[in-house]
């Protein structure tokens, strides 16, 4: 997925915590038909708000621990860090001017 980093338990607080900008990060897996369906509308978000806002995915089969840290329970789960603390946490996917609008005063 171009312009979405993948992110992991290992280098999750590099990636995301240490981040001075916000950071979104969509907690995602394989099995799951909604994490497909905003693959793309996050893929041209992070073309278009390149140096604004930071878009990372995190496999939560395959890293459970970040998963567990912050109660991530539903697919895909949107959450927003910012100084290294989650600011923002949406549930679901979503249109992507809906999606831009719910995080317009984060950016």
């Amino acid at each position: 997925m171009s312009g979405v980093q993948v992110v992991t338990d290992q280098d999750f607080a590099d990636e995301v915590l240490a981040e001075k900008g916000p950071v979104l990060v969509k907690f995602t897996a394989d099995w799951c038909p909604p994490c497909r369906m905003i693959a793309p509308v996050l893929a041209e978000m992070a073309v278009e708000q390149a140096g604004r806002l930071k878009i990372v995915q995190l496999d939560v089969d395959r890293n459970p621990e970040t998963q567990a840290a912050y109660g991530v329970l539903s697919m895909p789960t949107l959450m927003v860090f910012q100084g290294g603390e989650p600011v923002r946490s949406i549930v679901g996917a979503r249109a992507k001017a809906r999606l831009l609008r719910e995080l317009d005063d984060l950016l």
